[in-house]
């Protein structure tokens, strides 16, 4: 197996681990890039662009990034909170009236962000076509009465996170969240990152095609990452908390569909390569070529502890800021003040502001996990050994 790209002196564990993904873990195809001090230290690649084709990597190649969507999508609000077009303390009715039925008029702005609002599921789940209707979304959840009453407790919001986020940017600004992320985060960083795939660059076949890999052996001294009977259960009851979250969007799309690709969907279908998703988190904590995205007092209440302790919909200890998970259990990255997001069975980006670390990586081939696939974790564990004393 070869790798192709680049590792700065002293980041060769991060090389060497990649490298094992694909032979103790089954890896088809993936990148990983860290920004150092603003710097690119590691941009590696390698395997296949599709997880079912033979075409290689290329370093351009862009995969979709599933859930690691939401860090780029909260990215929004707190830039809006920052600009003072909103307000993250006031209830979400005050720019979206129609939001308030059913007991959720004290549903703040930051209780979509960190996950506090009550809402992870649908009573009435969306067919995939009318997930593809950027109003569908929105009505369903303002229709929806409250799981819990909100700000008592925290649950994950898997997909309904997009829908209350969108909306909102919308409200404001009068552009959906893929329209307002495409000229005030992507183009001013030139980033290869789309919340809603354009034409033209899904006619460039650089966006690989996506799945699950099959079941790898779990290597002898590697990271092993086991369920607890509970969370499987949890999973695998139709009528729990966690499985009608999933299942908001019932039977979900086809995440390789062009008409899924090109939806703007902030909860969990953004599109971008490695660096994009690392230059992206580079951005939040310093300069990177003049453009730096958030203030440094919004960025230390980004990654500033809200939601913590048993998580309503993942049945395992969470804990999140403000549109991010922190470092914990539950998603274990760089150090106690890292902040980032997962994407379900792989990607991972993050920045660490106490190393001046950004950190991204993507796959096409997905396994059974939710919050901290091994291959990730494998990574992560290299670049903490990397940047020890």
């Amino acid at each position: 197996m070869d790798v192709n790209g680049t590792v700065a002196e002293g980041f060769e564990p991060v090389r060497e681990a990649f490298l094992r993904n694909f032979e103790a873990f089954g890896e088809k195809g993936a990148a990983v890039v860290v920004y150092r001090h603003g710097r690119k230290v590691v941009d590696l690649w390698g395997g296949t662009r599709d997880v079912d084709g033979d075409e290689p990597w290329q370093q351009g190649t862009a995969q979709i990034l599933r859930s690691a969507t939401k860090g780029v999508a909260a990215a929004a609000l707190l830039t809006l909170a920052e600009r003072g077009e909103l307000d993250l303390d006031a209830p979400v009715g005050r720019y979206w009236p129609e939001f308030k039925a059913h007991g959720k008029d004290g549903v703040l702005v930051r209780h979509i962000l960190n996950h506090r609002a009550g809402l992870p599921v649908l009573d009435h789940p969306l067919t995939p076509a009318e997930a593809l209707d950027p109003r569908r979304g929105p009505e369903a959840v303002a229709a929806q009465t409250p799981a819990w009453e909100p700000g008592t407790a925290h649950g994950y919001h898997p997909l309904t996170y997009g829908w209350l986020l969108d909306e909102l940017v919308r409200r404001v600004t009068g552009r959906s969240a893929g329209e307002w992320i495409a000229s005030e985060i992507a183009a001013p960083l030139g980033l290869d990152l789309w919340l809603g795939l354009p034409d033209a660059v899904a006619a460039e076949g650089r966006v690989g095609r996506a799945g699950p890999l099959p079941s790898a052996p779990e290597p002898t001294g590697g990271l092993r990452v086991r369920a607890k009977r509970s969370v499987t259960a949890a999973y695998d009851d139709p009528d729990s908390l966690t499985r009608r979250a999933f299942a908001a969007i019932t039977p979900f799309p086809d995440q390789n569909d062009p008409a899924y690709r090109a939806t703007a969907l902030p909860a969990t279908n953004g599109i971008a390569t490695a660096d994009a998703l690392a230059r992206f988190y580079a951005a939040l904590i310093g300069e990177i070529d003049g453009v730096r995205l958030l203030a440094p007092a919004t960025t230390e209440a980004a990654r500033g502890e809200e939601s913590a302790g048993p998580d309503r919909t993942l049945v395992i200890n969470t804990r999140f800021g403000l549109g991010y998970m922190l470092h914990g259990t539950a998603s274990p990255l760089l150090g106690p003040g890292s902040f980032g997001h997962p994407g379900r069975g792989g990607p991972l980006g993050f920045a660490d502001p106490d190393t001046a670390t950004a950190f991204a990586y993507v796959t096409n081939g997905y396994r059974k996990t939710v919050t901290a696939d091994p291959r990730a974790q494998s990574l992560v564990k290299a670049l903490r050994f990397a940047l020890s004393p």
